[in-house]
């Protein structure tokens, strides 16, 4: 009777618009919450307590057509119950590649960092947009914070810097400004009686660069590769000679960028000599460390980046080596004067007033291209908080030196073959089945070895014991890219893959 009374008095009361009732909350908070709790629950008992279990699969692989029946994609009109959905979120983990697995070696990235995921958690349910100190104080700080300290680890005095959506953004982002310090009416005026823009990067960069000149209206025509040496390295002399050339055409050469850390081999450029040649010409000076950027962390191996601080600009990704947790991508720059507020702002008076009763230079939203914007910060700070610099500097020795077990490994072994000796973590090699090692070198023998990696690679996915990459590369053949990150990954892990791999192609 109670109850209905009570349904009776919110009746009387309700508020009508259109026929839709507005007192009080629509959601169901209670079952919300237990929902939540349940949810919470199988993410941990399914995902972060296997993290380190090398007994389960690294991917249930299933294909597209078979896959879209299992999760039952279609959306209704009406909702499901919460066991449903529970369910699918069980699915959803069960046939998902598991990056975190200690055998997951395909990408730039691996592993789980404990202190980068609670981080997630907490941002994931704050929910904040990084763009105004009003809306979102604290990460806001962080930023700031986290940003200073990369710049000292560069080796600048000072600079300014922004988190992307990635490093291919931030690559971008660092075109597009070096282009505004190049010629600055260009924000209003557009590319109209502009020179002929020409950039210059290796022949190993990220295919980012040709995507950025295309979408910032460059075009890629204008993008000068320039020549590698036989590890993947720019050639400073190459360099030299294409940018004379480009002079001699009458076009206006404007940035160079240099890789610490391509995406195959793990090639780190001379940046001290490119340094010299941009300083000669008059040229911005980018380094995509989006990938190498990490091991400035290391007091072994920050060598590789040696000249770094001469550089206008960086992209660096502390979501891999560092396991900051995907995304989490920094563009960082010398001049600390604003040019990044003067190339990207638009000023918006609904978003950043003037007049606030604080003070606005911590509105930092305005040296974005975007306006919502994650606070990916929060991830690097908060682990970085938990491990102190030394953990991340162990955990940089700790990749590089199982790179080097594997590589010393695979010099043992029967079939194995490096194409070069890594100075990263990147280890590209060949395996070369039985059939193939007396067959004679030629290009019948290339042919066939070409086929073996996308075999293999087929063989342990449908397995699901392991997930590595493989490619072509600059004439090279079908060839394996082990990627040592993850610090869930073990000296019994390198031994491991190379035994699966003779495993799966014992009958090629």
């Amino acid at each position: 009777v109670g109850v209905g009374k009570q349904e009776m008095l919110q009746k009387k009361s309700a508020v009508l618009v259109d026929g839709v009732i507005l007192n009080g909350p629509i959601m169901d908070s209670k079952a919300g919450e237990k929902f939540v709790e349940e949810a919470c629950k199988i993410i941990m008992e399914e995902v972060i307590q296997k993290v380190d279990d090398v007994t389960e699969k690294v991917c249930e692989w299933q294909a597209p057509e078979k896959l879209k029946q299992i999760l039952d994609l279609e959306m209704r009109d009406t909702g499901e119950c919460h066991q449903k959905i529970l369910q699918l979120c069980r699915d959803v983990i069960k046939y998902s590649v598991k990056t975190n697995h200690p055998r997951f070696f395909n990408q730039l990235y691996a592993g789980m960092d404990y202190y980068s995921l609670v981080a997630r958690f907490l941002t994931e349910a704050l929910n904040p947009s990084v763009y105004t100190y009003e809306v979102s104080p604290v990460f806001l700080l962080v930023e700031e914070a986290v940003i200073k300290k990369m710049i000292e680890f560069i080796g600048w005095e000072e600079g300014d810097g922004i988190f992307n959506p990635g490093g291919s953004v931030s690559n971008m982002y660092a075109m597009n400004l070096a282009r505004y310090k190049f010629c600055p009416e260009i924000k209003e005026k557009g590319l109209s009686g502009l020179p002929r823009l020409v950039l210059f990067a290796s022949e190993e960069c990220h295919y980012s660069m040709k995507k950025a000149a295309s979408f910032l209206g460059i075009g890629t025509e204008n993008v000068y590769f320039i020549k590698t040496d036989e590890r993947g390295k720019m050639i400073p002399e190459e360099l030299e000679k294409q940018v004379q050339r480009a002079r001699k055409e009458g076009s206006a050469p404007f940035l160079v960028c240099a890789t610490a850390g391509t995406t195959v081999l793990g090639a780190f450029d001379p940046l001290d000599k490119i340094a010299d040649i941009c300083e000669n010409h008059g040229l911005w000076l980018h380094v995509d460390a989006s990938w190498g950027g990490s091991a400035l962390i290391s007091g072994k191996h920050r060598r590789l980046l040696h000249g770094i601080h001469r550089a206008d600009s960086v992209a660096w990704n502390p979501h891999k080596m560092l396991l900051a947790g995907i995304q989490c991508c920094a563009l960082l720059v010398k001049d600390n004067s604003g040019l990044l507020k003067k190339c990207y702002s638009a000023e918006a008076a609904y978003l950043f007033q003037q007049d606030k009763f604080y003070d606005v230079s911590y509105d930092t939203g305005d040296k974005s291209i975007q306006c919502s914007r994650r606070p990916d910060a929060f991830k690097f700070w908060l682990m970085w908080k938990a491990l102190g610099t030394t953990g991340l500097e162990e955990r940089v020795n700790r990749a590089l030196a199982l790179a080097r077990y594997l590589v010393e490994e695979i010099k043992k072994r029967e079939g194995f073959q490096l194409l070069l000796e890594p100075e990263y973590a990147n280890v590209c090699f060949w395996y070369i089945p039985p059939s193939l090692r007396k067959m004679e070198d030629g290009p019948e023998f290339w042919q066939k070895l070409h086929q073996v990696a996308p075999i293999i690679k087929e063989r342990m996915m449908k397995k699901g014991s392991m997930m590595l990459g493989y490619q072509p590369h600059w004439g090279k053949v079908n060839f394996f890219r082990q990627v040592v990150i993850s610090p869930q990954a073990s000296r019994e892990d390198m031994d491991f893959l190379l035994d699966e791999i003779e495993l799966l192609a014992k009958d090629l």
